[in-house]
């Protein structure tokens, strides 16, 4: 064949791009969901509500097969409590209603339980009478924990959600089941061109990713309110002259207490979590990484406006 037999059947390649939102409750997996799909860590991990603030966009590309898939990692669908909470809902609506397709997620360990059947309602009734329908494709996750009648009763469960259109069984743990349920997706996007470069992961900024990562071992390490009270601010980041790559980070909570609990008896939890974050950005950087990591008390940051928007939390 020739080079330009090549060239052509590469031009008539039909590529299809777009977004795909995923909606459930909190702690189902969706953030490990997006990470098996994209190869990369792109979006935080933890069991604590509230771990997912801003709307992550991990970028999959199959340049072979012709799609990108740009996955909106949301927050959890709850009940606002807070300026923090109310621009998180209000970013999960909009993300929404601007996805080509929504990846709705279920743990299936749980079950479909109320909070499924709410958040099936709501991406029905969030559906525009005048525009075209948005797909809704079901993950029931989690399913490497669960035995055959277990995942057929699940599966059963999910079927009878309306506005569902097709259920997968994955997990995003072990990779099963997520390549049917990649083929599904991207079938579902409209033709186009890819949005972002092909070996592009992410789109958010350099400093607010590194500064989730060390926010996700304060919340590994930490319990009661501490989770919801903790947010971590980048200051600088860069290499050095001798090759070493440092970042000055702060990390926020809202009382002295917080602050104490954070720091730890003589200092220890604040080494372990600047530790093990240290870690996780030279694995990201492929650098060494010298971490200068503080904690700084900011009363009640999470009704301040000026700042959450400072923070991209919007």
């Amino acid at each position: 064949m020739t080079e330009g037999a090549l060239l052509g059947d590469a031009a008539e390649q039909v590529t299809r791009s777009g977004f795909v939102g995923l909606a459930g409750r909190p702690n189902v997996g969706k953030s490990t969901l997006v990470n098996a799909i994209v190869g990369a860590k792109v979006a935080i991990i933890s069991d604590r509500p509230q771990t997912t603030r801003r709307a992550a966009r991990g970028i999959a590309t199959d340049l072979e097969r012709g799609w990108q898939l740009v996955l909106v990692d949301l927050p959890g669908v709850q009940r606002p409590r807070d300026v923090l909470t109310e621009r998180m809902q209000r970013r999960v609506e909009r993300e929404l209603a601007d996805s080509d397709v929504v990846l709705f997620v279920i743990n299936g360990e749980e079950g479909v339980g109320p909070g499924d059947r709410f958040i099936a309602r709501t991406l029905l009734g969030a559906q525009s009478e005048d525009g075209p329908r948005v797909p809704v494709i079901c993950a029931v996750n989690k399913c490497d924990r669960l035995g055959r009648a277990e995942t057929a009763a699940v599966l059963a469960a999910a079927a009878e959600l309306e506005g569902v259109d097709e259920i997968f069984p994955v997990s995003a743990k072990t990779g099963a089941g997520l390549e049917p349920l990649i083929a599904e997706l991207a079938s579902r996007l409209p033709e186009g061109p890819l949005l972002y470069p092909p070996e592009e992961r992410t789109d958010a900024p350099s400093e607010i990713h590194l500064a989730e990562l060390i926010r996700e071992q304060v919340l590994i390490r930490t319990r009661d309110e501490i989770p919801h009270a903790v947010e971590v601010a980048v200051l600088e980041a860069g290499p050095r002259d001798d090759g070493i790559y440092e970042v000055r980070a702060q990390i926020w909570v809202e009382t002295e207490s917080q602050k104490a609990i954070v720091i730890g008896r003589g200092g220890r939890m604040i080494r372990e979590i600047g530790t093990a974050a240290r870690r996780e950005l030279e694995r990201e950087l492929g650098a060494h990484v010298f971490l200068d990591l503080r904690v700084r008390v900011r009363e009640r940051w999470r009704r301040d406006e000026g700042l959450l928007d400072r923070l991209g939390i919007d």
